[in-house]
């Protein structure tokens, strides 16, 4: 079992927060997933036939994160919320990138939402992960870059396990290590949001939708919360 834990820091600095972790226990992604596929052919055409945009930075969702990045040192037009960068390439290309169905399937999410999301194979996470301030003498791989090592800067916010960091500035990029691959079969993925007042129930329809897309291709998936008042949660 993993435990996922926001720091009482980060929880008194963003009181709003509201994390969906979406599990899912033998995962299968080297068979079909139809339902997927037209997800994102759906938003494509959706987008090519303009009824529908990817949120931007005028949005309050996206200028939340840019407002949080900010006050921890990090500028959210170099490094862009993950949802915001995602929605901007999609914006410009046209379509999404396919990597992987699991992959594809919270990308596909993010977006329509206007949330960030990511995930991590938790056969390679060690211990337990925590939502917190960097001190700076932390390690990260990006993903991708396997030979690459960065020291994310103190009070910049991360996601970290015992063996090192799993994204920087929250949610921007994800690490090597624990990236979901066509042979994960256990992962968490992450939905998050800072107001969870306002858009607290767009939050949980995304994570019942995430789980939809999951569940006929996975053993067993549930959906866990994540925030100042439930700052743990055991997956």
């Amino acid at each position: 079992m993993t435990a996922f834990r926001i720091s009482p820091a980060v929880a008194d600095a963003f009181p709003g927060t509201l994390i969906a972790l979406v599990t899912a226990t033998g995962l299968r992604c080297r068979e079909p997933w139809p339902a997927t596929t037209a997800a994102l052919e759906d938003l494509e055409q959706q987008l090519a036939d303009g009824s529908w945009r990817p949120a931007d930075e005028a949005d309050p969702r996206i200028e939340a994160w840019h407002t949080a990045y900010r006050s921890f040192g990090t500028n959210p037009r170099r490094v862009r919320p993950s949802v915001d960068a995602l929605g901007r390439r999609m914006a410009k290309k046209g379509s999404l990138p396919r990597i992987n169905p699991a992959v594809d399937s919270y990308n596909a999410v993010s977006v329509r939402h206007g949330l960030p999301a990511g995930a991590f194979d938790l056969d390679h996470v060690t211990g337990d992960v925590d939502i917190r301030y960097a001190d700076g003498t932390e390690e990260f791989t990006p993903l991708g870059e396997p030979g690459t090592v960065e020291n994310p800067e103190p009070g910049e916010i991360v996601y970290a396990d015992a063996a090192g960091v799993l994204t920087r500035h929250w949610n921007h990029r994800d690490a090597h290590r624990t990236r979901v691959t066509e042979d994960s079969t256990r992962v968490a993925f992450v939905l998050e949001t800072l107001h969870a007042s306002r858009d607290g129930h767009l939050l949980k329809a995304a994570a019942e939708e995430l789980r939809d897309l999951l569940a006929p291709h996975t053993r067993h998936s549930a959906v866990h919360y994540l925030g100042p008042e439930q700052p743990r949660a055991t997956v």
